[in-house]
């Protein structure tokens, strides 16, 4: 359905026409926890508020989501806007022709001037042309830890992996699950990156994620790595399995659990259940031992309408627009937990985590690419389906789970 109004934008000079009939956008997300919610609700207030209607779609997972937004795309059903993950999600779509191109608003913005890092905008461009719009900078580099359950019991609220580690017993001794942790493929997946950068250092990353190097993949410094995963089988309750992940998040919250290894969108709930950071928790970026971030994220992807549809095209450009303006950009990351992709806006209103993560960003050297960026999806599921089947089975050595993964590295792409 189409409404009546008319009004006149910088996306619908792009789009040729001279005037635009608001439209309805489907926007399909999977950000579906009291945190996400808060959050999407900025992008759809800013869509509603320029004459759209945001018609939300969301579907719970991740996981769940991106094989139906992509068979819908495929399928001939585009819905009027969608999110990924900044990074290959939708490549196959685009080289198809399913997508939406932004770039002449993007050169006409300056997106190039102020998204930051680079390799953001980098991710949504093809064949030089830019096709999605990063609207934040996620990354998993996190551990988030209740401070009350560790004073309560005597202990020094930990300040990398091995103070956790060494805290660990006496958490158990006390009735409290050490690390919470969601059995999703993901999450796991997510929670061995995690270490791969805080235990096995940062050149390790890189030599896996940027040169998908074998050598690397097979040597003594992965090895921590997977030695680590398996450790961390120990600490964690028998009802992982299948837990979501704001589930393990508020384990943290309500104080069920010590600490939890989740991206900083985690915030968000702690946000939300009116906790501030420094005071009821703490985090530490890197585990304490590598502060840095892979700069992953979210974006927003525009599937080409069925037929010829000037004004749904329009709406999608201006929508574009507003995800990447100031205003929204502060309103959205402040509720999400993430950082945002503009390096000129006013950020006082931080919190302390986040203040860790804007200072972080602030050094090139810092910052890592995300799996996302670096490997096709195919590659990340295969390497997600390791981890989930190495962290469930005891009986599967840490040299028969590492053989594997090299296998796979070695293919990658």
């Amino acid at each position: 359905m189409l409404k009546i109004k008319v009004f006149l934008t910088a996306a619908t000079l792009l789009a040729g026409v001279s005037s635009v009939y608001a439209a309805d956008l489907e926007v399909t997300h999977w950000w579906t926890s009291g945190g996400e919610a808060a959050a999407v609700k900025v992008f759809a207030d800013a869509v509603n508020g320029a004459g759209h209607n945001w018609v939300d779609s969301a579907i719970a997972g991740g996981s769940n989501a991106r094989p139906i937004i992509i068979s819908r795309i495929s399928g001939g059903d585009p819905m009027g806007a969608t999110q990924l993950n900044t990074g290959r999600d939708a490549e196959d779509l685009i080289k198809a022709g399913l997508m939406t191109d932004l770039t002449e608003i993007a050169e006409k913005e300056g997106w190039a001037d102020f998204i930051r890092p680079a390799k953001l905008l980098e991710s949504c461009t093809y064949e030089g042309r830019v096709y999605c719009v990063p609207v934040n900078i996620h990354s998993f580099q996190w551990m988030w830890l209740n401070r009350g359950v560790y004073e309560s019991n005597g202990l020094t609220v930990p300040a990398n992996w091995e103070e956790f580690i060494g805290s660990a017993s006496k958490l158990k001794e006390a009735g409290v699950t050490p690390l919470a942790v969601g059995g999703e493929a993901w999450q796991l997946s997510g929670m061995a990156n995690v270490f791969q950068v805080a235990l096995g250092g940062v050149d390790l990353y890189r030599q896996i994620k940027e040169e998908k190097s074998v050598e690397a993949a097979g040597g003594p410094a992965m090895r921590k790595v997977f030695e680590a995963v398996a450790a961390a089988r120990g600490l964690v309750d028998s009802g992982y399995v299948g837990r979501a992940w704001n589930d393990a998040t508020n384990m943290v919250i309500t104080g069920k659990a010590g600490a939890q290894i989740m991206g900083d969108w985690a915030q968000g709930e702690f946000s939300l259940a009116g906790q501030t950071a420094g005071n009821e928790y703490d985090c530490l970026p890197g585990l304490g031992a590598n502060p840095v971030l892979d700069t992953g994220g979210d974006s927003f992807f525009f599937p080409k309408p069925n037929g010829d549809k000037p004004e749904i095209v329009a709406a999608q450009l201006e929508m574009a627009s507003l995800l990447v303006s100031k205003q929204v950009q502060v309103g959205f990351n402040l509720r999400k937990g993430s950082l945002p992709i503009r390096g000129d806006i006013n950020l006082d209103d931080a919190n302390a985590c986040m203040k860790k993560g804007i200072a972080i960003l602030a050094n090139p050297e810092n910052i890592l690419p995300g799996s996302e960026q670096a490997f096709s999806s195919d590659t990340q599921g295969q390497i997600e389906d390791l981890w989930v089947e190495f962290f469930s089975s005891p009986e599967m050595s840490v040299d028969e789970a590492q053989s594997r993964y090299v296998e796979i590295i070695e293919y990658a792409d």
